[in-house]
């Protein structure tokens, strides 16, 4: 497939049975690891946009495998068990997958510190996004501080992140 003059890699026609489910799997891993109850106060505010790095890289990589529906259940489920704003995390991972899909033909081609620094670019955005929403319900700008912390720890665990599902996407499906 080449989309301009660029060429994409096309995805394998399909991955074998439960091993299709790994992309949604994972997706739904990252959210119940960030819902993790842990006794510190500000918890939620220290803790890296899992469900974001699993996203961008399924759909960077198989998009084929992760579709919207998917991460609206995730993001819906999500909503609900962290007594968030329902409707706010899904609309956040599915813009971030229409961002991703977007760019996808100049990212695929591309070392992976450019990958990196693409997911930097999203992590903000969508910090940024999740921090708009928050001061617009508050009626009042809120602290910046937490959301540049949790987006810095994002992206420090990017690439540790991305290296744990290329070893599953390449295990369970391939180096597709």
């Amino acid at each position: 497939m080449t989309i301009g003059s660029e060429p994409v890699p096309a995805a394998p026609a399909r991955a074998a049975g439960a091993a299709r489910l790994l992309p949604a799997a994972t997706t739904a891993l990252a959210a119940l690891l960030t819902l993790e109850p842990v006794p510190l106060p500000g918890y939620a505010a220290l803790t890296p946009t899992l469900t974001l790095m699993v996203v961008y890289h399924w759909t960077l990589y198989r998009p084929d495998l992760l579709p919207p529906l998917v991460l609206f259940a995730v993001g819906l489920g999500y909503d609900l068990a962290a007594g968030e704003i329902v409707g706010v995390t899904p609309l956040l991972l599915l813009l971030a997958r229409a961002a991703v899909l977007r760019s996808r033909p100049w990212f695929i081609r591309r070392g992976f510190v450019w990958v990196w620094a693409g997911f930097a670019v999203l992590a903000a955005g969508i910090l940024f996004g999740q921090w708009v929403i928050a001061s617009l319900l508050a009626w009042r700008l809120l602290g910046t501080g937490a959301i540049v912390f949790r987006a810095a720890l994002s992206v420090a665990l990017f690439p540790l992140a991305s290296r744990l599902l290329g070893y599953s996407q390449q295990a369970l499906l391939g180096a597709g």
